[in-house]
């Protein structure tokens, strides 16, 4: 089947952080959008976190078309779905949520539309296990914030065909994502998996007294932080190991990868670890509220993005890369 990469028309099922992220990429990029959510006040949230972001939408540049005004609101999953292009439901967590929620989702839609999940960990040949049509059914895992962060994991289930994950690809790349084809249908897909080692390691730190929650977060943002955010590990790595490249670095350092540094099992999320954690971030917080670093987030993101596509501009690396 031939499924639909020219979209007008972009549904968004659950309106939450995630939620509201892709309708405000896909109003910023020309769309009309359609959602729907059943929570108390989900359209007045909804319309409020477009008017929070909007600003950084237009900082980041807009494509023709675009307005908040070309949202809708719609009451039942259905009149949400009907008319689609293309859809993406970002509801919680909850299998037995999703299969039914994804039951109706695709008895509703046209049959050449692509359904998409921002689901971070749940398996697509689960929740799609109702579906209607499920060849045209797959995972689009994005990060926050999803109107800035080009990031989209593509996953396809046991009955995803390949054409619809390529259509999908195509559709993410029309918004202006990078999106990532995870090649096994596997929990916690690609990056999900290394942040969850992390924040593990991260937690172990501060629980057992080595760092605070500031000093493990300057420990990322002044170090590999800066690195990761135009190279990841592989090819820094690779640097590492100078003209011998990743060959010598393996030699002299892989040896340390079987010393007891790091520890794959959580520790226990104790009473005394959980305010630690909420003690620590709060010193971090300080003076300023959650939104005040929500729209330093946005403008440090935009910042970076923008000096990394003008070097490898200026180094002749293709944007792509």
């Amino acid at each position: 089947m031939t499924f639909k990469t020219d979209i007008k028309t972009f549904a968004a099922l659950g309106t939450g952080v995630i939620g509201s992220g892709w309708i405000a990429r896909a109003l910023a990029n020309g769309l009309d959008v359609i959602a729907w959510d059943p929570a108390p006040n989900a359209e007045a949230n909804l319309r409020d976190r477009i008017k929070k972001c909007w600003p950084a939408l237009i900082a980041n540049g807009l494509k023709p078309g675009a307005s908040p005004e070309r949202l809708r609101f719609m009451a039942t999953v259905e009149e949400c779905v009907k008319d689609a292009d293309f859809i993406q439901e970002s509801a919680p967590e909850t299998l037995s949520l999703k299969i039914d929620l994804h039951a109706k989702i695709s008895a509703a839609a046209k049959p050449d539309v692509i359904i998409g999940s921002s689901t971070s960990g749940l398996l697509p040949t689960e929740f799609y296990a109702k579906a209607v049509n499920p060849e045209r059914c797959l995972v689009g895992h994005p990060f926050n914030p999803v109107y800035l962060l080009p990031l989209v994991e593509v996953v396809g289930g046991e009955k995803t065909s390949e054409e619809a994950k390529q259509a999908a690809i195509t559709v993410y790349k029309n918004l202006g994502m990078k999106p990532l084809h995870v090649r096994k249908e596997v929990p916690g897909f690609i990056a999900d998996r290394l942040l969850e080692a992390q924040w593990r390691e991260a937690l172990h730190l501060v629980n057992e007294g080595v760092a605070s929650t500031g000093e493990i977060d300057d420990a990322i943002r002044y170090g590999a932080g800066i690195r990761w955010s135009f190279m990841g590990s592989f090819l820094i790595y690779t640097l590492a190991g100078g003209d011998a490249g990743m060959r010598h670095f393996m030699a002299q350092f892989g040896p340390a990868l079987k010393l007891p540094w790091t520890k794959l099992v959580a520790p226990e999320l104790t009473d005394a670890l959980i305010d630690k954690v909420v003690d620590g971030t709060k010193d971090q917080l300080g003076n300023h509220s959650i939104a005040d670093l929500e729209r330093y987030r946005d403008d440090c993101l935009m910042a970076v993005q923008a000096a990394i596509r003008a070097t490898k501009i200026k180094h002749g690396i293709s944007l792509d890369e």
